[in-house]
């Protein structure tokens, strides 16, 4: 029954993707998004992280994924989790906002459809500004900091009880850290080079968590990024800000398959909700701009030529 429900919603969208929606892998129970604040993809590669490159030997992968054309975290991070562009969830702020005034995205998040299609989810940020993605009775667990933020470590730590406690189906994790060292010492720096190292032995600490909890097996993770950065800063096009990693392991998917070996397929942050949605059978309640990206899986379609997202509505 599970399976022929999933089907229909995947051939309901083939109105707003190009070519027919494979039915998603039926042992996919749960998808947890980590999403490392700041990672520039060559960072990424330089920096000691056995556990990035753990997942992409298991998983599939490409280093040219790119966020949003302004490049900063809480409209970047909203476009992940939502699957449109800035312009439509309209989050353009990027900094804590007063409770009396705090505003919301303008279109449901996929923790949202999660929720309401009766699924536990989590959010656990490292950033308080993150309280946007957490509109009153849409996420089943939360955990944001009250100041401006925490640590990597205070992160892991949080989502490891989340996962112990209660299982979620859907669960996004950020660390901060990455980002913050960033803008003190550059991107690309030895120290946040070390940092990065740092955030990767909390990523394997809560990827642990999923094996204590007997939940890896039937558990897709993807780990991503909000934005890079050059010298101190990052936003705007600059390429070294809108290039993010995009790594996805788990049931069904391709093991070490690099996904530019599709050289139509172009990965953009839009579609990481997209894709959460087709692996839970969630159907969006708006026209996503971005795609599932099923030629990450065995049984996946490549692409057709996938426009910039910024184009799509």
């Amino acid at each position: 029954m599970r399976r022929c429900l999933l089907l229909l919603l995947c051939l309901g969208w083939t109105a707003g993707w190009a070519g027919e929606l494979p039915p998603p892998p039926p042992q996919v129970e749960h998808v947890v998004i980590f999403i490392i604040d700041g990672l520039r993809p060559d960072v990424a590669l330089r920096a000691d992280m056995p556990g990035l490159r753990s997942l992409m030997r298991e998983g599939a992968f490409t280093f040219w994924a790119r966020t949003t054309s302004v490049a900063i975290t809480l409209p970047s991070c909203t476009s992940a989790l939502t699957g449109v562009t800035p312009a439509r969830h309209q989050v353009s702020w990027n900094r804590d906002q007063p409770a009396a005034q705090q505003g919301y995205p303008a279109v449901p998040t996929v923790l949202e459809l999660a929720t309401k299609a009766g699924r536990v989810t989590a959010l656990v940020a490292g950033k308080s500004k993150f309280v946007a993605l957490a509109r009153p009775g849409t996420v089943t667990h939360v955990s944001i900091p009250k100041t401006t933020k925490c640590t990597d470590a205070e992160v892991a730590i949080e989502a490891e009880r989340v996962i112990r406690e209660a299982r979620p189906a859907l669960m996004c994790v950020h660390f901060p850290d990455g980002d913050a060292v960033g803008h003190a010492k550059g991107w690309g720096s030895p120290e946040q080079l070390a940092q990065y190292a740092g955030t990767d032995h909390e990523l394997r600490r809560v990827l642990a968590a999923l094996d204590h909890a007997g939940i890896r097996s039937s558990t897709v993770v993807l780990v991503t990024a909000d934005h890079g950065g050059a010298g101190r800063t990052h936003g705007g096009e600059d390429p070294r800000s809108r290039s993010i990693p995009w790594i996805i392991a788990g049931p069904g998917v391709r093991p070490g398959y690099d996904l530019n070996l599709d050289a139509k397929l172009s990965v953009n942050t839009e579609d990481t909700a997209a894709t959460a949605c087709w692996l839970l059978g969630l159907k969006p309640t708006v026209e996503l701009d971005g795609r599932p990206v099923t030629a990450a899986f065995a049984s996946g379609v490549t692409s057709s030529a996938a426009p910039d997202p910024a184009t799509v509505h």
